[in-house]
């Protein structure tokens, strides 16, 4: 990290749900006392922010572990402060001492605080070993932050925010909405009010996928009003995608090239001269939004330098349909805490008849502590190591028997999918979902009208979601993503 330019950033605390819950439980019993914890936090950082992300917490034991203060009213035990920093230099990750004053919405350190932490955090400085530290001071409804560095150089805590089945974000005081509600935007801020618009205008949102799925989410997206999207797709447009790929055009397409009947060299050159897939989006998202600042990648995904482009997103959208692409996402989401979820449609066929066995869309919400691709089963082993191969050598192993047949594929199937996902993002970015709302897998199947919920499963020891030590979750840019050297 350079602190120079890491002091010049945003400093963010970005907590799952499920650990929020329990230290909330255990600040704020009710007693309207004080109580202390600790929290051990890994790291990322873009040129944007800086981000601790909550990977453990530990919970002071009143009376033994959090005891009246020498100098202050309370304090953590030098016992309990050596064990949790060691633990935090043995593993690299922040540590930030937590503890909570009264009132609810403003909060600020004492200076019996701001003492304690210049007595003490020069010394926890050399404890922890180039390691951050800090302190965190929680009301109700908002949070101080003291950050020091290396060096000794401090920081201020920007926010704290809280993602899970809603997402909530506490700040020292009450934030303000800036200006005057943009008269585009009116009917829809009825809806979530100018707080609402003005979280969706400070979103950085990632897609995954700009083909039938992708496509009408950043439609839907730019029109809501984020501000800044991210997506990426190796693919450029053909004439079979011309019915579900939006705002595409029969020019993009090259179609006087590239219609059957051509000289195959002659299709062959319009294919490779067709227009990017990802500049088509960007054509429609500043149809929607001219002030969009639009992230277009033609790459793929699971390429190391385009996987790091999403890496400061605050929500992802994965809306390609490989095996290996899954595998990235669902790493990113629980190494960096970015929610997401997993979008598609697909239609089986018997290959042998041609007749239709099934259609569905598809959507699953991917969030830290909810249980991952992995543990339900949704990552094929045998499948990533066929997209390893080249088709000489899936061949030669016999994943294939026959060439490739595309599957069926039609818009209203996409829009299904598509459309759930992108009002359940709304829903829970605006805090207008129900957090008692369960976070199942939702399969709408058209055909027999039906819609099913699949309760997702966690296991504790899986090494992407669970509670572990070998987990990714929360260590950020201190472990690496899958990814391919590209």
């Amino acid at each position: 990290m350079a602190e120079n330019s890491s002091m010049r950033k945003a400093w963010y605390l970005i907590v799952p749900a499920e650990l929020w819950k329990v230290l909330e439980a255990h600040l704020f019993p009710g007693d309207g006392d004080e109580h202390g914890a600790v929290i051990a936090a890994g790291m990322a950082e873009s040129e944007r922010r800086v981000r601790l992300l909550a990977r453990e917490l530990f919970l002071a034991r009143d009376g033994s572990d959090y005891v009246p203060g020498q100098r202050g009213y309370r304090m953590l035990t030098a016992e309990f402060v050596r064990d949790k920093a060691l633990y935090c230099r043995d593993e690299r990750l922040a540590y930030l001492a937590v503890h909570n004053h009264g009132g609810r919405n403003q909060v600020e350190f004492s200076k019996d605080d701001l003492a304690s932490h210049e007595r003490g955090y020069p010394a926890l400085l050399d404890v922890v070993q180039g390691q951050v530290v800090g302190a965190l001071v929680f009301a109700r409804n908002a949070v101080a932050g003291d950050i020091w560095m290396p060096s000794g150089s401090r920081v201020e805590l920007t926010a704290a925010r809280m993602i899970g089945p809603i997402t909530r974000e506490l700040t020292p005081s009450p934030a303000r909405v800036s200006g005057k509600r943009a008269e585009t935007y009116d009917r829809q801020a009825r809806l979530f009010g100018d707080r609402g618009q003005e979280i969706l205008r400070n979103q950085k949102v990632g897609i995954i996928g700009a083909g039938g799925v992708g496509s009408l989410l950043v439609e839907y997206l730019a029109r809501l009003g984020v501000n800044h999207i991210v997506i990426a797709d190796p693919q450029r447009i053909e004439i079979t995608n011309l019915p579900r790929v939006v705002g595409s055009r029969h020019r993009d397409a090259l179609t006087w090239l590239t219609r059957e009947g051509r000289p195959e060299w002659v299709r062959r050159l319009g294919l490779r001269f067709a227009k990017p897939k990802v500049l088509i989006a960007g054509r429609v998202a500043r149809a929607a939004n001219p002030k969009i600042i639009l992230e277009a990648i033609q790459g793929d995904f699971v390429d190391v330098g385009v996987a790091r482009r999403f890496v400061d997103c605050d929500y992802l959208f994965l809306a390609a349909d490989t095996m290996q692409a899954r595998l990235v996402f669902n790493a990113m989401v629980h190494q960096y805490l970015i929610p997401g979820v997993q979008v598609g449609a697909k239609v089986s066929v018997d290959k042998g008849t041609g007749t239709i066995l099934r259609a569905f869309s598809v959507v699953r919400t991917v969030y830290p502590w909810q249980g991952c691709l992995w543990c339900n089963g949704l990552i094929s082993p045998d499948r990533l190591q066929e997209e390893a191969l080249s088709t000489d050598e899936r061949r030669a192993q016999k994943y294939v028997e026959e060439e490739e047949v595309a599957a069926p594929s039609v818009i209203t199937l996409n829009a299904l999918a598509a459309g759930y996902a992108a009002n359940d993002y709304l829903f829970r970015i605006t805090g207008l979902r129900n957090e008692a709302a369960a976070d199942d897998f939702v399969y709408f199947e058209p055909g027999v009208e039906e819609v099913r919920f699949d309760r997702p499963r966690r296991d504790e020891e899986c090494i992407q979601c669970g509670s572990g030590p070998r987990s990714r979750r929360g260590r950020g840019d201190g472990a690496s993503l899958p990814t391919r050297e590209g």
